[in-house]
């Protein structure tokens, strides 16, 4: 083998290590944990199918979230926006409630991104159909289980938490509302 076969089976190398140490680090592996506590006596609020924390489960916590793509997964969960609803307090993005028939979303605390979403729209698709929602909150992937957050565990890493107007604009059934998996974009 020549030397300049050589050096360039060295640079191949070279490229193709720095190509994996990339694409690695572009996972999203979880940060921490919260361990849960039982809510007090009418504390945590089960609307809409929301969990609560369970006194000593331990709940990852994710300071990261997957790279927004052109079609970005997801897994859509359903939220009120509304004063009283499961949502807890005001949302992150203008300190406002939000109707459960304006299409709104929260995402997990990395693509919420320190709130560079906020008043923003994103594109979301499930089963052929499509919507725009506007980012208004963050659901907090880096902490729960405590008065804060409603006694309910963090988000997931990967989480758009939408409000029934968008699962209606999706045409989702309602024995599917709650939970579903789905793309998304930047608009």
């Amino acid at each position: 083998m020549s030397s300049g076969t050589r050096a360039s089976l060295v640079m191949l190398l070279i490229i193709f290590t720095a190509h994996c140490s990339e694409v690695k680090a572009q996972d999203c592996n979880p940060s921490g944990e919260v361990t849960g506590t039982d809510p007090p006596p009418g504390q945590c609020n089960t609307e809409n199918d929301s969990r609560c924390c369970v006194a000593g489960q331990n709940y990852p916590t994710y300071t990261c979230s997957p790279p927004v793509s052109d079609a970005t997964p997801a897994n859509l969960t359903l939220n009120s926006f509304e004063q009283g609803g499961d949502g807890g307090g005001p949302s992150e993005c203008d300190g406002q409630y939000h109707s459960d028939d304006t299409p709104v979303v929260a995402l997990s605390t990395g693509w919420y991104n320190g709130g560079s979403r906020c008043g923003n729209q994103i594109v979301i698709n499930w089963n052929g159909q499509s919507t725009t929602a506007t980012v208004v909150d963050k659901c907090d992937s880096t902490a729960g289980c405590d008065a804060e957050h409603d006694y309910q565990p963090p988000c997931g890493d990967n989480i758009v938490d939408a409000s029934q107007a968008v699962w209606d604009a999706l045409g989702v059934p309602a024995d599917q509302v709650g939970d579903a998996q789905i793309t998304w974009s930047d608009a």
